[in-house]
């Protein structure tokens, strides 16, 4: 996100720091603007939930499903994650199996810092466990084709 303003007496150059560490210094194209003020803007990744079929965020996530009672079970599939919960099981889909994996990284992380124990996290899953699941989702009526895709491509919203 930028602040903008007509040219005028601009005293110091805007600079930001790229993912290695090394200052860039901003130079703006259009002759009658300067850039006065430059931050970061970052917007939260959403889950498709295939229960609704909506795109939700981690905090709609955390009170639909994740705060009820119980043990629960978070595994890793391909670019999903399948929650069990009792009997339940429910499934969201990421865009990739690496934002997959950031995601349930991030939450065993969080997790683990505030002491949450009813959450179980498996990230890597086992062949036999991955055919079980399979199984699980195709008896749902999920289509094999999906559950074996492994990434996702979604409209902007």
């Amino acid at each position: 996100m930028a602040i903008l303003e007509k040219k005028g007496n601009k005293l110091f150059p805007i600079y930001v720091t790229d993912e290695l560490g090394r200052n860039l210094k901003i130079d703006f194209d259009d002759p009658d603007w300067d850039m006065v003020k430059f931050s970061p803007y970052k917007v939260e990744d959403k889950i498709h939930d295939y229960q609704t079929s909506k795109r939700i965020t981690y905090k709609e996530l955390e009170k639909k499903y994740l705060s009820k009672d119980g043990l629960k079970m978070l595994s890793m599939l391909n670019n999903k994650v399948v929650l069990q919960l009792d009997s339940n099981t429910y499934l969201f889909s990421l865009k990739s199996e690496s934002d997959c994996l950031r995601f349930l990284n991030s939450l065993e992380e969080y997790y683990f810092s505030i002491n949450r124990n009813d959450v179980l996290i498996v990230k890597n899953v086992s062949s036999p466990n991955k055919k079980y699941l399979y199984a699980l989702l195709e008896e749902q009526g999920f289509d094999k084709k999906f559950l074996y895709r492994k990434e996702t491509t979604y409209h902007s919203e």
